[in-house]
């Protein structure tokens, strides 16, 4: 792999729902001056419908063939940063993707620090509908399960400042890239 291919490589951001994937890539992709995708929004918009109605109407199913679609045409360009839906890494195609073409940033949260954001994404996650806490629980770690050995990258959150954290992705990124152009 040339130096100048490192730094042209997409950056992927995963994690836990709400664990801040958005709000983190469209600071890093800022200081970057990147194009920022949201995978969840693109798909909101192709089909004209949030996504708990694509659940509901549609299914998940379809909602996760069309998410590996996007995911894998994205794949394709350079200089994307891109923010995958929570259960997008569930899929071998999409992490092999990611993880081949794209820097993976994993978005790493506590239980006890995502339990405090539950209340203001609850209603817009419809794999959190209808589940007790025990189970929404048993969801999150069979996810860290997923994540922790599929990325480049982690990045532990916790409440921390999002503009600082977006900052030390930025300084990461920037030090790997001139250390690769220094070999």
């Amino acid at each position: 792999m040339s130096n100048s291919s490192l730094r042209e490589k997409n950056i992927v951001f995963i994690g836990f729902m709400g664990a801040g994937k958005t709000t983190v890539g469209k600071l890093v992709a800022k200081k970057l001056y990147r194009d920022f995708i949201d995978i969840d929004e693109e798909i909101e918009k192709e089909y004209n419908m949030p996504i708990p109605k694509i659940f509901a109407e549609i299914g998940e199913k379809a909602f996760r063939e069309k998410e590996k679609e996007l995911i894998q045409n994205l794949c394709d360009y350079k200089l994307k940063i891109i923010s995958v839906g929570g259960g997008a890494f569930l899929q071998e195609e999409i992490r092999r993707v990611c993880l081949s073409s794209s820097i993976v940033f994993y978005l790493d949260i506590t239980w006890d620090a995502w339990k405090g954001r539950l209340s203001s994404i609850i209603d817009s996650r419809p794999v959190l509908q209808g589940k007790s806490m025990e189970e929404i629980e048993a969801l999150f770690y069979k996810r860290k399960e997923i994540y922790k050995n599929n990325y480049h990258s982690t990045i532990e959150i916790s409440n921390q400042n999002m503009d600082e954290l977006a900052e030390s992705i930025v300084q990461t990124l920037k030090l790997s890239w001139e250390l690769h152009e220094t070999k």
